[in-house]
């Protein structure tokens, strides 16, 4: 209720100034009243000695009472009370941050608990609850790639984006470079100082249209810091296999190109790391959340909303009421 109240606003205030009418009514009611004299004069009033006012004499006011109110409410509809969301242009620290993860089919080995993708996307989500000012994106890519979530300051459509991640969801593969062109693209006319790339991948780059170490030069140009994680144990890990008797774990190799990866980070002025546990993912992520900060422009909008119907239906209320108490219960004889 008080934020409700701290949000309304008029958008016609002048009208306000109307209410200085209702003290002077008031003023002119009450000195009309004192100064009526009875029409009926009589020589003896000892009868009527006893006699108090009648609750109905009283309750003739209540006529009164209602067309202020009918007023108050009338005068306050004009001046057009509104609420509002908020909308103003503010600066916020942070850079612009485009994370691209790998979904593809070994992100299911379960070297990293419950998983490698699960693993990944829990960490990934506190990295971007731990930044509250940044703006972030998200793409993913496998075989193909596809941008889930432009970059936007609004963190809880990515956190939400998260949950349908999962693997097979698109084309199996590993275009590594096709996943880090897009995100690239994505930051393209970002105008923040420091712009980066989080590629995280499980594997080697074997198809795709564009050569990773093009979309690395596409990102240097560009002015794009790449940071690539490569996720993974070392030797074989274990791994969910479909055969004909079920879902078998079997020991799957697990095979990083880490020269790949560590190239694309030198090319662009990043860093590689190599996430063997969950623990390991998670120190990768805060040395990453270490980065400098630049400004940037943000806008937020304001939403206005008309709030005089209800005070317009009781204004319409308290009248209605008025006439028909005067012409029924209060009527006048003339």
């Amino acid at each position: 209720m008080m934020e409700w109240i701290e949000s309304l606003h008029f958008a016609r205030p002048d009208f306000l100034y109307l209410l200085l009418l209702i003290p002077i009514m008031i003023a002119w009611y009450v000195m009309r009243a004192s100064k009526t004299h009875p029409t009926l004069r009589i020589s003896d009033l000892s009868m009527f000695e006893r006699k108090g006012r009648s609750s109905r004499v009283i309750l003739r006011h209540l006529l009164f009472v209602l067309r202020q109110l009918a007023l108050l409410c009338l005068i306050l509809a004009l001046a057009r009370p509104q609420t509002s969301s908020s909308s103003r242009n503010i600066t916020i620290e942070g850079i612009d941050i485009m994370l691209s993860l790998d979904v593809s089919g070994s992100m299911l080995a379960m070297d990293l608990k419950p998983d490698r993708i699960e693993a990944s996307k829990t960490i990934a989500a506190d990295f971007i609850r731990s930044r509250p000012n940044d703006r972030m994106g998200l793409v993913i890519f496998s075989g193909e790639t596809f941008t889930q979530v432009p970059l936007t300051t609004d963190h809880s459509l990515i956190l939400n984006m998260f949950k349908d991640i999962k693997s097979g969801m698109i084309t199996d593969g590993t275009a590594i470079g096709d996943g880090l062109a897009t995100a690239v693209g994505r930051l393209r006319e970002s105008e923040a100082i420091s712009k980066v790339v989080i590629l995280l991948t499980d594997g080697m780059n074997n198809t795709g249209s564009v050569d990773p170490m093009t979309a690395a030069e596409i990102a240097r140009v560009y002015g794009v810091r790449v940071y690539t994680i490569g996720v993974g144990t070392y030797g074989t890990a274990p791994f969910p296999a479909q055969t004909h008797f079920g879902v078998r774990i079997i020991d799957m190799e697990v095979d990083i190109d880490d020269a790949l990866l560590q190239q694309i980070a030198d090319r662009t002025g990043g860093k590689y790391y190599r996430a063997t546990s969950n623990e390991k993912l998670k120190e990768i992520y805060h040395e990453i959340d270490q980065l400098e900060r630049s400004k940037i422009d943000v806008t937020e909008f304001r939403s206005n909303y008309d709030e005089y119907l209800p005070l317009a239906l009781a204004a319409l209320l308290f009248i209605l009421l008025e006439l028909v108490l005067k012409f029924t219960i209060f009527r006048s004889i003339p």
